[in-house]
């Protein structure tokens, strides 16, 4: 069951170097579009402190849960299904961290996204999202240029989001950006805070 995504190894460290001292007063996260699990165990692992509630669509589940109940860990819960155009949990969490999926969403799924991400979070609540994006209508690199076009094959609703357009549906849903840090492999991860 369990999958596995060689991106995840590759950017996890950096990750986890940038979100560790941003939920360290956090007790709970909710991670949207978990994938393959890897991260959720890696991260719960090394923050240990946090209760980490790994979700996605069902398709996922299998092997989201297959890393959760081999890696045996106390801070991590089973994972549940979660399509940002359903229903939404009606708990609150502490923060709500995404990797790589703004992208693979259309138009419409990023607005729901954004919409279900507030519903979740308490004022000062933070949303950590990670993955390539544009600023100012252009690509950051050739490579992201050439990921979109890849993107755009596979799925003419999927496209590597504008930072812009992010940030005003943010501030729409309550969310004021407190940060935008540059990662590796011209990725960014953009934080906002509940207000």
């Amino acid at each position: 069951m369990k999958q596995y995504a060689s991106a995840c190894d590759q950017n996890k460290a950096p990750i986890l170097t940038v979100i560790k001292p941003l939920l360290s007063s956090a007790k709970s996260v909710l991670e949207v579009g978990s994938g393959t699990g890897q991260h959720c165990i890696y991260f719960a692992k090394q923050l240990p402190q946090l209760i980490w509630q790994a979700s996605d669509q069902a398709q996922y589940l299998p092997s989201v849960n297959a890393w959760i109940a081999q890696a045996q860990l106390t801070n991590t819960l089973k994972a549940f299904e979660l399509d940002v155009l359903g229903s939404w949990p009606n708990t609150l969490y502490d923060a709500v961290f995404s990797a790589n999926t703004a992208h693979i969403m259309s138009q419409k799924m990023v607005l729901e996204f954004f919409k279900g991400v507030s519903a979740v979070l308490p004022v000062d609540g933070l949303f950590i999202l990670y993955g390539p994006f544009n600023y100012n209508g252009q690509h950051t690199s050739q490579s992201n240029a050439n990921f979109d076009l890849w993107l755009k094959q596979q799925n003419p609703h999927s496209a590597i989001r504008d930072f812009e357009v992010l940030d005003a549906l943010a501030k729409q849903q309550h969310l004021k950006l407190i940060n935008d840090i540059e990662m590796p492999a011209n990725n960014r991860i953009l934080v906002w805070q509940k207000v």
